[in-house]
């Protein structure tokens, strides 16, 4: 039977014991926080102190938080009797209230959900594209922030989710590909959280270290699986799929992606009410081979589909890129698929709409259980993907498809509802966010900073002006070259590290899709020998010793071609000699001003009369807008 709880004028004193709360609507009672637990403060509370109402079977208080959930969640109340002289108590009295005042002026730190996507590009959302149904992240935008230039350092699983964690590159924390495991010695932002109060729970694909998914001491509740996982309960084989839950290996149920869901609203639930909680979602979805849940299946049946093509670029290409269109990252050999790429992409979709009900029914709990208003919501994803643009397929490359990601946060009374932000945020930002929104500093390991400033609608101008990217050649996917690029608010800049080909170089402003390389350009030496500059800069300072562009040889790796497809690249013509002293110039000379001049008046000598002069001007001042951007939602 439960313990009928004091009225809160006869309770005092520092020390918390556990007490079982009726839930009775007629009574309130209270708990110790865990500030004042801390410094042994009084836990003495007036009634009237208390927000009378319910949610849900809740008990809240003024600012909303929970104290009690319903029948049988144990809660805390101070032992202890107050002296029964009157004038200590009143004493007593007028010193709680005091504390509760200075309480009430200092809102306690958000619950805090981190939501997690796989390979999701960043225009994968139906306020950005039409033939899209997504109604649960369209209302995420609508409530929240959208960062409408959130990228990636790194485009694969991997990487990208130990730069999540760490809030660092990939060059830093020395996970290079999708085997490699996280390093003991780095600080994971959920250790932080857990360690000021917060209840953790990671549930779904942690996906670093090969297929070992061990529990992890930074969380309190552990749900995930070995490596990729499975979107249904049986194997190819029909064997059945195990989860690790909290260190116990048990059956997978159904499908993976409302699995998960029910593992994280079951945290919600059996939570302490009176902590704070961070909840990392991170579904498998959507990564190949796609596979739907079965309300989908038929969804978008009679739709088209957009998807990009070869056929689309002019010009200029690198050879790696021409290659790899016959091959497991190609739009004509699709992950040794004949599956048109309209249909790879419409199971895409059908396995997103999943994830759309997940963060649906995030929200519809949250609702319910009264903490919409003091829960910080943030939806991302890994890494993007393409879609046949370049004629390609998968990520790893620095094309936008690939290194940008879709980003909503949702924070009621913090950040203004349908914003949007044009700055360039990546994933080494979201723990020093997080550790933001938490009241806590950032770590001095962090390679990014926090945008909840930018969230709640402040301007930074000294806001990031360029981002780096890197990615390195894996032997069991040797179709992408070790990649280096820096991308500017107007420019981006790519070069091939290891392989005999072009660079690359992209005015963003008039060709957001990425169709025209100006590497070769006169007009462009400048800003190319500027941006090359800078990119070393960017990357060369803090290189470590942990990392070896080098993945572990596992298989023979995905290097097949179909016979009829498209033949081996030629040799770029730009490249073949020429027979004048520029030949020997380009190469042999280091950059500089000297050197600019003499190339760009063989350039105006070479150049075809009547060449084509590109428009070539300034980056745009700090917030503005490209003419590629997307349109508000």
């Amino acid at each position: 039977m439960p313990v009928r709880a004091r009225p809160a004028a006869q309770t005092a004193g520092p020390a918390c014991a556990p007490l079982i709360l009726p839930a009775s609507p007629d009574r309130y009672t209270t708990h110790c926080s865990a500030t004042q637990a801390h410094r042994a403060l009084p836990c003495v509370r007036a009634a009237a102190s208390l927000r009378v109402g319910r949610r849900g079977g809740e008990v809240l208080t003024r600012s909303g938080r929970s104290v009690v959930r319903r029948r049988g969640i144990a809660a805390t109340r101070c032992a202890g009797r107050l002296p029964a002289t009157g004038g200590l108590v009143l004493l007593a009295l007028l010193f709680s209230a005091a504390v509760d005042a200075d309480a009430e002026q200092r809102p306690s730190p958000p619950n805090l959900i981190l939501v997690l996507t796989d390979d999701q590009r960043w225009d994968e959302l139906g306020f950005l594209d039409p033939t899209l149904d997504t109604p649960a992240l369209d209302a995420l935008a609508r409530d929240g922030v959208h960062f409408r230039n959130a990228f990636v350092t790194t485009s694969l699983c991997s990487p990208s989710r130990a730069s999540i964690l760490t809030g660092q590159t990939m060059r830093n924390h020395g996970v290079i590909d999708n085997n490699s495991p996280l390093p003991e010695d780095l600080e994971l932002f959920p250790g932080r959280l857990r360690d000021a109060g917060y209840e953790t729970a990671f549930v779904g694909k942690w996906h670093m270290g090969g297929e070992a998914s061990p529990p992890r001491p930074e969380f309190d509740r552990w749900v995930s699986f070995p490596g990729q996982g499975s979107y249904l309960p049986t194997d190819m084989l029909g064997r059945p799929v195990m989860l690790d839950v909290d260190g116990s290996a048990v059956p997978q149920r159904g499908y993976i992606t409302d699995e998960l869901t029910d593992y994280a609203i079951d945290f919600l639930q059996r939570r302490d009410p009176a902590r704070p909680f961070f909840l990392y979602l991170s579904h498998k979805a959507v990564h190949a081979p796609f596979v739907a849940a079965e309300r989908h299946a038929s969804q978008y049946g009679g739709a088209e589909i957009p998807v990009g093509s070869a056929a689309e670029d002019p010009g200029g290409v690198p050879i790696w890129v021409q290659n790899q269109r016959n091959s497991w990252h190609g739009e004509e050999f699709a992950y040794h698929s004949e599956l048109p790429l309209a249909e790879f992409r419409r199971e895409y979709r059908r396995a997103l709409s999943a994830v759309d009900d997940s963060v649906a029914r995030l929200r519809q709990w949250l609702r319910g259980a009264g903490l919409e208003h003091d829960t910080v919501i943030v939806f991302t994803s890994d890494n993007g993907f393409l879609f046949g643009e370049h004629g390609l397929i998968d990520k790893r490359n620095a094309y936008e498809e690939s290194m940008r990601v879709p980003l909503l946060a949702v924070a009621p009374g913090r950040f203004p509802a349908g914003g949007t932000r044009p700055e360039m945020v990546a994933n080494i930002d979201l723990a020093p966010t997080l550790l933001e929104l938490a009241e806590l500093a950032p770590s001095p390991q962090h390679d990014g900073v926090s945008w909840a400033k930018l969230a709640a609608g402040e301007e930074l101008p000294d806001w990031r002006r360029e981002l780096a990217y890197e990615y390195y050649w894996e032997y069991n996917y040797p179709h992408t070259p070790t990649t280096f690029a820096l991308r500017t608010p107007r420019y981006k800049y790519v070069q091939y590290h290891g392989v005999w080909d072009l660079e690359e170089l992209f005015d963003l402003t008039s060709d957001p899709r990425e169709r025209r390389n100006l590497i070769d350009d006169p007009q462009h030496l400048s800003i190319k020998v500027d941006l090359r500059q800078r990119l070393w800069q960017a990357v060369a300072p803090r290189q470590g010793d942990r990392v070896i562009p080098l993945g572990r040889k596992v298989n023979q790796g995905a290097v097949f071609r179909s016979r009829d497809g498209s033949p081996a690249a030629e040799f770029p013509h730009s490249w073949l000699r020429s027979g004048h002293d520029g030949d020997e110039l380009e190469h042999l000379v280091p950059d500089g001003p000297a050197k600019e001049q003499v190339v760009r008046r063989l350039h105006e000598v070479l150049r075809p009369e009547g060449g084509p002069e590109a428009d070539v001007g300034q980056e745009p001042p700090a917030g503005a807008a490209s003419q590629g951007d997307p349109p508000p939602p």
